[in-house]
């Protein structure tokens, strides 16, 4: 009897503790990805993104065509590029830009803009775009079930990868 009144209380105080300011954790928590040109070099790029879920729900319900996205959920996704770099001839300098997406069927526009610390796409402010850039859309070989960016390596620099749902968005950023 005794064993079961210490499992009895031990039960809720770790019920309790779980509520105990953490009961209402992030649901699209965030992550952040590195492009490096191997494991041991410093980043030339870092992004840092809130992770949305489908959760049975189509891309293009969270993500409409032709509209300004955040690329993400929460606060705008940023991209720190530590060095000077080149994305389709337009030089991008070192520094901290947000990072909107427009989808489409076959290309999204990217766009890099330099008004920080935003929360969504609500106060997008278009005079602040660096650059408007677009990246080719293919259909990734898994359905994706949460948002998903990384950089992958490539001769002369990196891809930017956004994958989400049957969707991976491509966009070449070359280093100087």
């Amino acid at each position: 009897m005794r064993y079961l009144l210490l499992a009895l209380i031990l039960s809720f105080s770790m019920a309790n503790a779980q509520r105990g300011g953490f009961a209402n954790l992030d649901k699209s928590p965030l992550d952040m990805s590195y492009a490096r040109p191997d494991r041991m070099s410093d980043p030339d790029l870092r992004v840092l993104y809130s992770r949305p879920q489908l959760k049975g729900r189509t891309l293009e319900s969270l993500a409409p065509k032709g509209t300004v996205w955040r690329t993400g959920a929460n606060e705008t996704t940023e991209i720190i590029f530590y060095k000077d770099m080149k994305i389709q001839g337009t030089k991008i300098p070192a520094g901290t830009y947000s990072l909107y997406t427009i989808p489409s069927d076959n290309d999204w526009i990217v766009i890099l803009n330099k008004k920080l610390h935003t929360w969504g796409a609500y106060s997008y402010d278009q005079s602040k775009d660096l650059g408007r850039f677009t990246a080719e859309v293919k259909e990734s070989e898994a359905e994706i079930e949460v948002l998903s960016i990384r950089f992958d390596n490539i001769s002369g620099g990196y891809h930017l990868v956004i994958g989400w749902g049957s969707k991976e968005v491509r966009l070449p950023i070359n280093t100087l």
